[in-house]
């Protein structure tokens, strides 16, 4: 007995260790996997980062050798900085001391970027900020700005025009797809395989027909004519996404709630349009993007400069055959991007949910 007793606690701590021992090999294999899948992830967005970061490399360091000076040092220096902060987000597990490395990490990373970058950066490009008149500031540059309209009209023109298509294709979208998921007519099978079918055409064989469209009831050359185009050909599919995400809303809490007394109108406002707002909002921000970004019917249906938007306006001042400032230009695509990687970020989680359902949001 006595043998027996002597036994059991050595035993037990020798299992402990063992196991602790594979727990130690477990965590050490789960960061080492870990930090090899974010350094992958950071090699491979390379091609996507580059052309933006040399796109803002250039809006502020002008088309001189210090670009490229510039754009490697700044690499330099972002690469390392993102592998330590996947082995930080990884080896760290307190939350509070991996946020005050994560800053320390920040504050580091920027001082050794104004360090290197510092003397070769200059905010000239970036005068139409503060110089409405785009025609001054190219003059300056050498340009033919007196034909060009301030770049704020044209940035204008495209939220106009991206916060309008956004506005109607939910609002639509919305209730034509309850619409076809909740009642049933003659016809409805057809109706969806219309959505389908329109949604297949090519946009680039309807520019003629539109363009005579646009001209015969007198919206050419107006932005209400683009917006009710691109806000159709955006119809299709943002209906056919729509119509999946009130078909993942059980009928049963709509049919509860009217049971208990709501309407159908009140049934539809309070408790299934909460369920959908995840698809509300995707459908909202594609919405937007496709709007803030539209060139070919833009292109074709205005003419005066005063309804520029920002695509058109790009492209006219990078084909400037006087002499084209890149810097100016790499500074306004810095300008015309920036809205849409803000709502992209802002309504990352949205987007993701879109496969989901509308139980999900």
């Amino acid at each position: 007995m006595m043998d027996a007793a002597l036994t059991l606690p050595s035993a037990t701590a020798a299992a402990a260790a063992d196991w602790d021992r594979l727990a130690k090999k477990a965590r050490i294999r789960r960061r080492a996997t870990t930090t090899l899948l974010y350094s992958v992830l950071v090699l491979g967005s390379l091609p996507i980062v580059v052309p933006y970061l040399w796109l803002f490399t250039v809006s502020i360091s002008g088309r001189t050798g210090a670009t490229t000076v510039v754009l490697w040092r700044t690499l330099a220096i972002l690469m390392p900085a993102l592998l330590v902060w996947s082995v930080l987000r990884v080896g760290v597990e307190d939350s509070r001391r991996l946020r005050w490395c994560e800053l320390v990490l920040g504050a580091v990373t920027i001082a050794a970027l104004a360090f290197v970058t510092g003397p070769y950066l200059h905010i000239q490009n970036w005068r139409f900020l503060w110089n409405a008149n785009i025609a001054d500031t190219l003059k300056g540059a050498g340009g033919v700005g007196s034909t060009y309209p301030s770049v704020w009209t044209a940035f204008g023109n495209s939220l106009l025009l991206a916060f309008m298509q956004m506005a109607l294709v939910v609002s639509v979208s919305t209730l034509c797809g309850y619409y076809l998921s909740r009642f049933d007519f003659p016809g409805r099978a057809s109706a969806l395989k219309g959505l389908l079918v329109l949604h297949a055409f090519p946009a680039m064989t309807l520019i003629i027909p539109i363009f005579l469209l646009m001209y015969w009831v007198g919206l050419l050359d107006t932005l209400t004519g683009v917006i009710l185009v691109v806000v159709a050909l955006e119809l299709p599919f943002a209906i056919f996404v729509m119509k999946g995400f009130f078909d993942a809303v059980p009928w049963d809490i709509e049919m509860s709630a009217m049971t208990d007394g709501a309407s159908r109108r009140q049934a539809f406002y309070m408790v299934v349009l909460p369920q959908v707002k995840a698809g509300m909002l995707a459908v909202g921000v594609f919405a937007f993007l496709r709007g803030w970004e539209e060139y070919v019917f833009v292109r074709t249906l205005l003419f005066q400069k005063s309804n520029w938007t920002m695509s058109l306006y790009l492209f006219w001042m990078s084909e400037d055959v006087m002499g084209t400032d890149y810097a100016m230009v790499s500074a306004i695509g810095v300008l015309y991007v920036l809205p849409s990687i803000i709502l992209y970020t802002t309504c990352q989680k949205y987007l993701t949910q879109m496969s989901v359902g509308g139980i999900k949001g």
